[in-house]
């Protein structure tokens, strides 16, 4: 693995996004185009394509013919080619970044922290010689032993979100693509060229041509997706509307679904916890990314006196976030991805106001000025800055609803089970934190709360590579979760092998199943 290249800066290219489909990048038939922006000018920056039912052929074609080969490859050689991967990722990782915040907006830092869990996903599928060993069980009858092994499924597909255009595709692709099958990636059509660069690393570390394609596209693609009969799996991160109709739609025509679906993410903050760690955890995880994480602070649970002590801190750091284009390294917070997207956040704001809830700070408007909120030299970006609502009731929309921006709510309650049955009620589970300083009070909201990844003192509790990602109830559609031995599982099927012989033969027919004896 060569040494680390050095930052360039911007990425600025003017290419159009086109698809990659055996082992090449493949124009579009469809004739279709969409504007991928720079959501810090607002200025359209390229062009991507958007596939039809024809390029996912194409590309599931591609796929199957590549798959009996790849299956049959040793999984030790399965593992070689996600090394070579990784070294190339290790190697352009800030070009990675850079792409990233040109499309989406978040800031390079955060970006750049975006490329490297990425990595970690890779780094695990590394080991799956070892993930994919069965189990053995020595005379489970007489003369008779049995065992199992997990196989690939076949040609399998991601359709993954605008807000993590690396991490997310790679909590997919590279646990499938080890375990032997051959996988078809659909980008978000906001920000396409990351994927269409991993392709080509794939592609150099030596992956043969057809078991990595990526179709860009919107739903026409996505649809074909779901309905082609030779496409055995698909893996979802987006809304829980979407999130449920690629479940429903996709179980519909016999596939195996994962569909992570949408949150409202809850931070609980107790009197005995540390007032400023606190402020620091909602300060980061409610604006970071502009609030575009599945995994953001979008509410704050405050319970008993401690909202008196925490709202002015949180008022004055959300007045101060640095916001600016997100290639500037002191930024802290860049632009929304869309205009469209920056318009349904604001209109949220309007709810939460005529709903009753107290607007602290509104992002809307420069704090320091009081005029509309503008990044000077930026003047058409997608740009707000931090809003904070203050007693903010479950009846709300603002509550209820995933808003997807940097909007925190605060919720004021009495007690710990007030704000565990406040957050169990609720028809999200995605991920929850809980700061507090008593060890019994962590132990019991961990063990009583609804929601499938838990935070105490940790206010983004993304588990790592090893251990899996999702939620609970309307947060995940299908039973398994993303990557770690979860993906393994997923990715592939068991088969139970029972066998003797000849020895054993010649007694005659037998009637009743075998028992142990």
């Amino acid at each position: 693995m060569g040494a680390p290249e050095a930052f360039t800066g911007a990425f600025s290219s003017t290419t159009e996004v086109g698809h990659f489909v055996g082992g090449q990048p493949v124009a579009s038939t469809s004739g279709r185009r969409q504007p991928v922006y720079n959501p810090a000018t607002g200025a359209v920056a390229r062009q991507v394509a958007l596939g039809s039912a024809a390029e996912v052929n194409a590309a599931v074609a591609a796929a199957q013919a590549a798959f009996p080969a790849w299956a049959d490859t040793p999984p030790i050689r399965r593992a070689r080619v996600m090394n070579a991967f990784l070294g190339l990722l290790n190697q352009h990782r800030d070009t990675l970044a850079a792409m990233i915040t040109a499309e989406h907006g978040k800031v390079f830092t955060d970006a750049q922290g975006e490329v490297s869990r990425g990595i970690d996903i890779v780094e695990f599928a590394c080991g799956v010689p070892q993930l994919l060993k069965g189990d053995f069980t020595d005379q489970v009858s007489t003369g008779i032993d049995n065992w199992t092994l997990r196989q690939p499924l076949g040609v399998v597909a991601g359709v993954t979100p605008f807000n993590f255009p690396v991490m997310v595709p790679m909590w997919m692709f590279p646990v499938a693509i080890a375990c032997g099958n051959c996988f078809i990636l659909k980008p978000s059509e906001r920000d396409p060229s990351a994927s269409v660069f991993m392709a080509e690393l794939l592609k150099q570390a030596g992956l043969p041509d057809g078991v990595f394609n990526v179709v860009q596209g919107d739903k026409v693609a996505v649809d074909a997706l779901l309905t082609h009969p030779d496409v055995k799996a698909l893996s979802f991160v987006g809304s829980t509307p979407i999130a449920q109709y690629i479940y429903e739609t996709g179980a519909h025509h016999g596939k195996r679904v994962q569909a992570l679906g949408g949150a409202k993410n809850h931070m609980v903050v107790m009197p005995d916890a540390n007032i400023e760690q606190a402020v620091d955890a909602l300060i980061g995880a409610g604006y970071g990314s502009a609030g575009e994480r599945c995994m953001a602070i979008s509410v704050a649970v405050l319970v008993g006196d401690v909202a008196d002590k925490i709202i002015p801190k949180l008022a004055a750091r959300a007045k101060a976030l640095v916001v600016k284009n997100g290639m500037e390294l002191d930024a802290e917070m860049g632009p929304i991805v869309t205009r469209q997207a920056l318009e349904r956040i604001e209109s949220y704001i309007d709810i939460g106001v005529q709903e009753g809830a107290s607007l602290v700070v509104d992002g809307r408007v420069d704090s320091g000025t009081g005029k509309p909120f503008t990044v000077a030299g930026h003047e058409q970006g997608f740009f707000t800055g931090g809003t904070l609502f203050d007693h903010v009731t479950p009846a709300m929309r603002i509550y209820r609803e995933e808003i997807f921006g940097p909007v925190l709510a605060c919720v004021r309650v009495a007690d710990l089970k007030q704000s565990v049955d406040l957050i169990n009620a609720h028809e999200f589970g995605n991920g929850v934190a809980l700061f507090t300083s008593d060890g019994n009070t962590a132990r019991e909201f961990s063990r009583r709360i609804q929601v499938g990844m838990v935070g105490i003192n940790v206010p983004i509790p993304v588990p790592m590579a090893w251990h899996g990602f999702g939620g609970w109830k309307r947060s995940l559609f299908g039973d398994m979760h993303a990557y770690g031995e979860e993906g393994v599982r997923f990715y592939t099927k068991q088969k139970s092998i029972m066998q003797r012989w000849p020895a054993s033969i010649g007694k005659g027919a037998e009637f009743v199943m075998p028992t142990a004896k």
